[in-house]
């Protein structure tokens, strides 16, 4: 007897930008609503907030109560468990006097016992959803001057052997780590330290150095893809933004590249996640006075395209 494909569950990198706000929930929905709201259309979501500053177990309690059993959340590291530098502001008031800070005023390199308490911090908050048993994995996803070399490789098994239980899910934005020269290594490293890889789909590039290229493989039971859209001309744009970056609106042309991908993933893996992290608004390919969320536009593509496959999803119907 065959093993059962995992089913993809499709969802959004946040349920609370703007352009979801405006063009999927319905009008007036209270922001305390729609969390529950989105639940009803997916049970799965990426929450990159984390990325920003540290949860509260508050906060986090609140997304668990508002999220109905078997829902899976995958939260993004703090910006300082991934080696970015972050606003001191950021840090934990009594962590701030210890904390080094570089000239622009911002938290960067701290000693591994400084930032080993703040990844202590960070889990701790998590307890509501590991409890709930709807907390996924922790995603890190490096920075683009972080590149393949022996002390990158000693971080990341130092920062897995911090989250214990909790699975680490590693998306890297230089591409140094799946070259040619690399990549078999990189798959290969983090498959001994018990790691997910990311996959992800971008811009393609033969000289952009934080544009990786798109290898679809896995590293762990969990198969992982991101979705950041394909807007070669923002991607490095000086002085632009996060928002400038993953503007963009998948085709079914586009998309349809991924069902014989996604088909491959969900057969070798326990569990499958596909998330779009197009956080704008586009002219509604169906109706000219409209507009739409990116992202929920793509996740429904996507699904009905899985749908018509005969590939098992959930999410975006």
């Amino acid at each position: 007897m065959g093993v059962v494909p995992a089913t993809v569950r499709i969802g959004t990198c946040s349920w609370a930008d703007e352009a979801l706000s405006k063009w999927f929930y319905p009008p007036k929905l209270p922001s305390t609503e729609r969390l529950a709201w989105y639940a009803r259309h997916f049970d799965t979501v990426e929450v990159d907030s984390t990325y920003y500053r540290l949860p509260s177990e508050s906060a986090v309690a609140g997304w668990a109560e508002r999220t109905p059993p078997g829902f899976t959340m995958h939260v993004k590291a703090f910006g300082l468990m991934t080696r970015h530098p972050v606003k001191l502001e950021a840090i934990p008031e009594d962590l701030r006097a210890e904390m080094p800070v570089d000239e622009r005023g911002r938290v960067d390199r701290p000693s591994r016992e400084l930032r080993g308490e703040v990844f202590r911090r960070f889990l701790a908050a998590l307890e509501p959803l590991r409890s709930a048993g709807k907390l996924g994995g922790v995603l890190f996803q490096l920075p683009p001057y972080v590149v393949f070399k022996e002390t990158s490789l000693d971080y990341l098994e130092w920062a897995r052997a911090q989250l214990g239980g909790d699975e680490m899910l590693v998306e890297f934005r230089h591409r140094s780590w799946l070259d040619d020269e690399h990549r078999a290594e990189t798959l290969a490293f983090l498959e001994r330290i018990g790691a997910t890889y990311v996959t992800v789909d971008a811009p393609a590039s033969e000289s952009a150095r934080n544009l990786v290229p798109t290898v679809v493989a896995t590293t762990s039971p969990t198969a992982y893809v991101r979705f950041h859209g394909r807007n070669l001309a923002t991607w490095n744009k000086r002085g632009g933004s996060a928002a400038e970056r993953f503007d963009y609106l998948y085709s079914d042309e586009e998309l349809a590249e991924w069902v014989e991908p996604l088909r491959e993933l969900a057969g070798r893996s326990e569990r499958a996640f596909a998330f779009f992290n197009n956080n704008a608004s586009s002219p509604d390919p169906e109706n000219p006075l409209g507009r739409v969320s990116q992202a929920a536009a793509g996740a429904r593509q996507l699904r009905r395209l899985l749908d018509v496959n005969g590939i098992r999803a959930s999410g975006g119907a």
